[in-house]
């Protein structure tokens, strides 16, 4: 046959050997593969190479490099979208001012403390044919963890005070005492009742510079992630726009690592702050240990 074909024996033997190595390879790869595809329908939203890579490593204990899943990812066609650039915040970074109106937190997001430094803002959710809806969160900064929200059908006062009362209620007694909530300068947080409110129990106001969101981007990021792994072009009714946004908070609060956590869930970041915070308390010392100087 090799005579006939006009091939050297040693050429027919390396030819019979790359087609087995490519065989095996893409039986590895449809394997490898259908463990990524497990990962991204786990609980139906959309994720990308980084949390595949995380939630494999929690469910299947599977190690798996990013490049390898992004190959993968490209090989059989799963796409997952990518939050575009916005040049309009970019034109705005580029602008920054002094900082004005009291902004206290001043970017220092991470504080290493659970409920200390809180950020709120408000957005707007587009869904079915041009219905839209808004969103009030208060985030904590150092965790990431979604402490409370409100969602409304309308952008009337009540239900951003509604959000600071949830907060109140569900963590009475373990705010930091100098807890810290940030905001924009909008007119829902610069409204007398909104500022008694937190003066009455002792939260701590500030508020980012005039038109500059990169003060508050941590609460920002999360609008961007919600609106991308949320289908809400598939939502054509308010009670199940609800139903779709307490269901990913659960999910985000318990169920998504992130790769800056430690790649713990904001749930588990929180936890263990408060527990390494409760390790580093010292009992008080008695008067007579003190040595007095003069």
């Amino acid at each position: 046959m090799c005579s006939v074909a006009k091939v050297s024996r040693s050429g027919y033997y390396a030819f019979k050997k790359r087609c087995l190595t490519v065989t095996v390879k893409e039986i590895d790869d449809e394997t490898d593969f259908m463990y990524i595809k497990a990962a991204y329908e786990y609980k139906g939203f959309k994720k990308g190479a980084k949390q595949l890579k995380m939630r494999m490593e929690r469910d299947y204990s599977l190690c798996m490099n990013l490049k390898k899943i992004r190959r993968l990812m490209h090989k059989f066609n799963l796409i997952c979208p990518i939050r575009k650039a916005n040049p309009i915040k970019a034109m705005i970074r580029a602008q920054q001012t002094d900082k004005t109106y009291g902004n206290i937190m001043d970017r220092n997001f991470r504080h290493g403390t659970a409920r200390k430094t809180l950020l709120t803002d408000i957005t707007y959710i587009t869904y079915g044919h041009g219905k839209r809806a808004y969103l009030s969160t208060i985030k904590d900064s150092s965790t990431r963890m979604i402490l409370a929200w409100q969602l409304s059908q309308s952008l009337e006062m009540k239900f951003v005070i509604e959000t600071v009362r949830l907060l109140l209620d569900l963590y009475h007694g373990e705010l930091d005492m100098n807890v810290i909530l940030h905001s924009d300068q909008g007119c829902h947080y610069t409204s007398i009742s909104y500022q008694e409110l937190l003066r009455e129990n002792g939260i701590i106001q500030s508020m980012s510079r005039r038109g500059n969101c990169w003060d508050n981007a941590p609460q920002e990021s999360f609008y961007a992630i919600l609106k991308t792994e949320v289908e809400l072009n598939q939502i054509y009714t308010y009670d199940h726009l609800a139903e779709s946004i307490i269901a990913y908070i659960d999910y985000y609060n318990y169920d998504r690592p992130q790769w800056d956590l430690h790649r713990k869930t904001p749930k588990e970041y929180d936890t263990y702050l408060s527990e390494k915070s409760s390790h580093n308390l010292l009992l008080p010392m008695k008067i007579s240990q003190f040595t007095v100087q003069t």
